[in-house]
């Protein structure tokens, strides 16, 4: 069975086609990253825009590289949310015209579960239950995965997310966007103890995160006269993060043995390490996707949308796009 998906939530243009939702045939990513670059951080407006301009390429690049015929396509999922509200739009109104010109289901996709099951496309022996943490520009959420569409939310960010704590973070640092990556380069070549940054709600006994205030100490410590090498700075500002991350998601794991680490956020070397080596005592495996699929792609959308159509959880040609939409009971 062959699902075409699409993705516009945020700033990637992205199109793929998956066979029974696991071999990918094509994945097709535009990344407007230096388009936004300038202003460290996406623009809406610019976003959608390039979206429109650039949906049409990317879907036909997709079909064409999949070796595929677009009659041959069984059902179309897209993201419907969260997101952008105006990139959401674009790739939802094209995947509903898809569907209704070729007579195929229209699947919709949250954006969060379907950074989940990205990890799951290269890892087919993911058994479920398992405790996924969810890392990225916007969204940084601990999720009790028990099965394919049943989830429940245990923690999220009260303000921050992390990879936003990271963009702010190299942007006060004058390093350039986005800064997750440039935060782990650089932090490789630190000391993570050499700044007491702080590690805020890490010992509070629920799931929640905030991260802005630790964003606040950085911009204290660059006022003051403590001298310290930028390898250092990024590396003790990485590590307050991990310290976090890691502690509250091996305690959500309890007597749960698997965790999902995915999002954006999971290529960071530093976060991947540190999760793996201490869940490694507790009987813990930890997942996580390679580079390519922990940031925004349609590969997952398309991987995902095969499991809904087993299930025919088809959406209706008024579905609309939801830049809010939740993932699980809280």
């Amino acid at each position: 069975m062959l699902i075409l998906g699409i993705e516009t939530s945020c700033d990637e243009t992205a199109c793929a086609v998956v066979e029974n939702g696991q071999r990918i045939l094509s994945n097709i990513v535009a990344s407007q990253v230096d388009i936004h670059k300038r202003f460290s951080g996406v623009v809406p407006e610019l976003a959608s825009r390039k979206h429109i301009e650039l949906i049409n390429v990317v879907v036909e690049s997709a079909i064409n590289e999949a070796k595929v015929n677009l009659s041959e396509i069984d059902a179309c999922a897209v993201t419907y949310g969260p997101g952008l509200v105006g990139s959401l739009l674009i790739g939802l109104s094209f995947a509903k015209a898809l569907a209704y010109s070729q007579n195929i289901p229209l699947i919709g996709i949250n954006h969060l579960e379907g950074h989940i099951y990205a990890t799951y496309l290269e890892n087919p022996q993911l058994s479920l239950p398992a405790i996924a943490l969810i890392v990225s520009g916007g969204h940084t959420e601990l999720v009790e995965v028990d099965e394919w569409g049943k989830y429940k939310l245990l923690g999220r960010t009260i303000d921050d997310a992390v990879g936003e704590a990271f963009d702010k973070a190299a942007k006060l640092l004058d390093l350039g966007y986005p800064g997750g990556p440039i935060i782990d380069a650089f932090s490789k070549q630190g000391k993570p103890d050499a700044i007491k940054f702080p590690r805020p709600l890490w010992r509070k006994k629920d799931f929640d995160f905030s991260l802005s205030g630790l964003k606040t100490s950085l911009i204290h410590f660059l006022k003051g006269q403590t001298p310290a090498n930028i390898e250092d700075i990024t590396a003790s500002f990485q590590e307050a993060i991990v310290d976090v991350l890691v502690d509250k998601t091996i305690t959500a794991a309890n007597d749960i043995k698997n965790i999902i680490l995915c999002g954006g956020v999971a290529a960071n070397s530093r976060l991947k390490e540190r999760l793996t080596t201490e869940a490694k005592p507790k009987g813990i495996t930890v997942y996580y996707p390679s580079p390519k699929f922990c940031t925004d792609n349609a590969a997952m959308i398309a991987g995902l949308g095969y499991v809904k159509y087993l299930q025919r959880n088809f959406a209706p040609l008024s579905l609309n796009a939801n830049p809010n939409l939740k993932l699980g009971i809280e």
